[in-house]
């Protein structure tokens, strides 16, 4: 695998990681009376969010160049 496989895997995680946090977060924000909007906004939020994060750690140590 060259580096630009081990970048794409990396992204590939990281989408996978904001797409369970954000149905965490619309499961949560819904069950807690709030409605589908709001849960869809929370959700997205969330997911921009946490694949950001999960991306800016990934090349803090150095597995993205």
């Amino acid at each position: 695998m060259g580096p630009k496989s081990i970048r794409i895997v990396i992204v590939v995680i990281a989408i996978l990681i904001g797409i369970i946090v954000a149905l965490v977060t619309g499961i949560l924000v819904r069950s807690g009376g709030g409605s589908l909007t709001s849960a869809a906004l929370s959700g997205g939020g969330s997911f921009a969010a946490t694949v950001a994060l999960v991306l800016t750690i990934a090349k803090f140590l150095d597995l993205v160049t």
